[in-house]
């Protein structure tokens, strides 16, 4: 009898059991697939990611394969804006090493935190007494006897198809269909300082440098597009890059490494992320356009709060269902305003006429241009105003 099990592996899981058996709670860690392995998703942590991992005392292995990234530069079609050496409590602005780095770094973590680990594994179905789900039931490999393993908490960290949420009938909201398609590939040879961001029309341009000495180009394009963007996408993509003079010339001196990989599928979404016995934890509870990048930072928070919220429940200090709600309420406090956010900016594909502003207002000034991206990271108080506007 496991305290958690948690079904997916990856960062939002890996991270939770993790920080669960740390804590001296006996947690089983279950996913299909084998590790190190990649998925087809962006992998840029910041707001607060790197710092977490600090705390965690895993960002010197992460920063061992990718380098950190302490500056950064945007343009929006208005002007170049840049600023250096930004660190938030000694970390550093972000890292952006590729999932088959960073989450192997977090299993490995989970297992010498003295988690139970089971690659490979297949959960064929959720368990229950007819109150409450109390396990599951899977196989590891083709045709090997069925196992059940039960908890006193399942977690579902298995991605925004999560069987587990739609077993239980997690209940939707904040729900808005997708409104970007993304595609990116990887170059060597290409230099760069740090994280740059661009906007150009209905097209945004995100790179930065990933693991392996790479740089990690990303393009999005309305979600209409996506049909006329599948049609040719190396021309689209560069086409894209070519709004980019400079960025353009350094790709054209470097060498593509890896095929076009595709996130067209990004349905925005909230799930009630408990029930009797179960938890929702990353995308499984929460997805979003990957415009601002929240994916990982979100999952690394929530599932600080989740543990957390186990934590309380498994030793005593609150009934499990007062503490599972608890992390609801804090989840959706901590991430409905960028989530919001990021749906009206992924919606125009144009950064609101304040965020213009502000820029406009610390051109010129480096240290106020340090405040305006520590701001815009969500890492400063007060928060910008125009995350104040946001109905």
């Amino acid at each position: 009898m496991y305290d958690a099990i948690i079904v997916g592996a990856r960062c939002a899981g890996a991270a939770t059991a993790m920080l669960l058996a740390r804590r001296g709670h006996r947690v089983l860690l279950v996913d299909r697939a084998t590790f190190p392995s990649d998925v087809p998703h962006g992998h840029l942590l910041h707001r607060g990611g790197p710092a977490r991992l600090e705390r965690w005392g895993l960002l010197d292995r992460v920063a061992a394969s990718a380098p950190p990234i302490t500056a950064i530069a945007s343009d929006y079609g208005d002007f170049l804006l840049s600023g250096r050496d930004i660190l938030v409590d000694g970390a550093p602005l972000g890292i952006g090493p590729r999932r088959r780095v960073l989450d192997q770094i977090l299993l490995e973590a989970a297992v010498e935190a003295g988690a139970d680990l089971r690659t490979g594994f297949a959960v064929q179905d959720y368990i229950g007494d007819g109150s409450r789900i109390t396990g599951i039931r899977g196989r590891a490999g083709a045709g090997r006897t069925l196992v059940t393993e039960q908890a006193t908490v399942t977690i579902g960290a298995d991605g925004r198809n999560s069987r587990l949420a739609r077993t239980v009938g997690a209940p939707a909201y904040e729900e808005t269909p997708p409104l970007t398609c993304w595609y990116f590939s990887y170059w060597s040879g290409v230099p760069a300082e740090g994280l740059e961001l661009y906007s150009r029309g209905r097209r945004a341009i995100l790179a930065f440098p990933a693991d392996d000495g790479l740089l990690a180009i990303f393009v999005a394009w309305p979600a209409s597009a996506l049909p006329l963007v599948r049609s040719d996408i190396p021309r689209h993509f560069t086409e894209a890059l070519l709004e980019v003079p400079d960025l353009a010339d350094r790709v054209r001196a470097g060498r593509q490494e890896d095929r076009y990989s595709g996130a067209p599928d990004l349905p925005n979404f909230l799930r009630r992320p408990h029930g009797p016995g179960w938890a929702l934890v990353g995308d499984a509870g929460c997805h979003k356009d990957p415009f601002l990048a929240l994916g990982m930072c979100d999952a690394f928070r929530d599932a600080e709060l989740l543990a957390n919220a186990l934590d309380d429940a498994f030793t005593g200090v609150r009934p499990p269902d007062a503490a599972l709600a608890s992390y609801h309420r804090e989840r959706d406090a901590a991430t409905l305003p960028a989530y919001r956010l990021n749906a009206l900016i992924a919606g125009t594909m144009a950064p609101p006429e304040e965020m213009l502003r502000l820029r406009a207002a610390v051109r010129g000034d480096p240290a106020a241009t340090r405040r305006y991206f520590l701001r815009h990271e969500g890492l400063e108080e007060p928060s910008a105003s125009y995350l104040q506007t946001i109905p």
